[in-house]
């Protein structure tokens, strides 16, 4: 468990999944699974506890078998579920192309939702001989039937919602109306409704948002007003003006994420949650970082950041945190 006191929580969270899943190949390789101990090794120096929350192709790689086992014997870290509804087992293909479109699982019917949920559940349980509390959905597609399901499995917590962001221009399955809309959303933790998560409730599966906080003015409002019935224009408007931070590493926001944390701390909020995929730690294993310079380059960035949460942050899995959090 984390240590006692008023520190806010760094929570740690990492998508693990197969190489460059952004190319959207017929074909997923695992290599980035052979570097991950860099990652942990850097976290356990700052005494953080990351979360990794597991893809299919990542909990059958037996290089990642191998080293969460190692974390999980250590306690250093937790595994955590996420589903990428196109790949992961039974298969029931919404399209002849549906590695490329890659579907959001709430596009599936209910009982294909619930198969994978279950496979992926016992999957991961019976390879780590652990019981798995964590989720985020892949390409952060989430509803409140997906959220019922995850409960009645018995998980506490998830991450799935990215506040302030929609993924409605985003699109899954052909004709599908593409992934869902976080505007509005708390960015706090809370317990979902069962009909509508964007509001607390009494559902037993706590709402861990990922860290993201608005930037801009009544400018910026204006001016995505004026644009929103254009998506190429909307979307131009996204990029040049940055209407939100994540505590995400892009190559170049380290010190956007040194202030995200500066205002998790001063405005007394309980957690800041960081994210990033595993295979950004690899050359060519993302768009963002496609060669070892640009690699080194984001590790200087996640270093700089933990030295900026250093002895103010106290790190927690998402378990830990859900257990803190119930208690209180």
């Amino acid at each position: 468990m984390p240590e006692t006191g008023n520190k806010p929580f760094l929570l740690v969270t990492m998508d693990t999944e197969g190489d460059d899943l952004w190319s959207g190949s017929r074909e997923i390789g695992t290599r980035n699974a052979r570097l991950l101990p860099r990652f942990q090794a850097l976290c356990e120096r700052y005494s953080l506890r990351p979360t990794w929350l597991v893809s299919y192709e990542m909990a059958v790689a037996p290089a990642f078998v191998e080293f969460a086992r190692d974390v999980l014997e250590r306690k250093a870290g937790e595994i955590g579920m996420h589903l990428h509804a196109w790949n992961t087992p039974p298969p029931h293909p919404l399209s002849g192309a549906d590695h490329a479109g890659q579907p959001y699982l709430t596009e599936y019917p209910d009982r294909v939702m619930e198969e994978k949920i279950g496979f992926m559940t016992a999957l991961l349980e019976d390879t780590f001989q652990a019981a798995v509390a964590s989720h985020r959905a892949g390409r952060w597609g989430f509803d409140a039937r997906y959220a019922r399901m995850l409960a009645a499995r018995g998980y506490l917590v998830d991450c799935s919602v990215t506040p302030h962001v929609s993924w409605r221009r985003y699109p899954g399955a052909p004709g599908g109306s593409g992934g869902p809309d976080f505007r509005g959303f708390p960015e706090r933790s809370y317990f979902l409704d069962r009909d509508d998560i964007s509001r607390e409730g009494d559902l037993p599966l706590l709402e861990v948002p990922v860290t993201i906080v608005r930037r801009g003015g009544a400018a910026r409002r204006a001016a995505a007003a004026a644009v929103a019935w254009n998506p190429l224009l909307a979307r131009a408007l996204d990029r040049a003006s940055r209407p939100v931070s994540w505590l995400r590493p892009n190559g170049r926001n380290r010190l956007d994420m040194a202030a995200i944390l500066e205002d998790t701390f001063d405005r007394g909020k309980d957690y800041a949650e960081f994210m990033l995929h595993s295979s950004e730690l690899m050359p060519g294993g993302s768009p963002r970082f496609r060669t070892a310079e640009s690699v080194e380059a984001l590790y200087r960035d996640i270093e700089y950041l933990f030295d900026a949460a250093a002895g103010r942050f106290r790190g927690s899995t998402l378990r830990e945190y859900h257990a803190w959090h119930a208690a209180r």
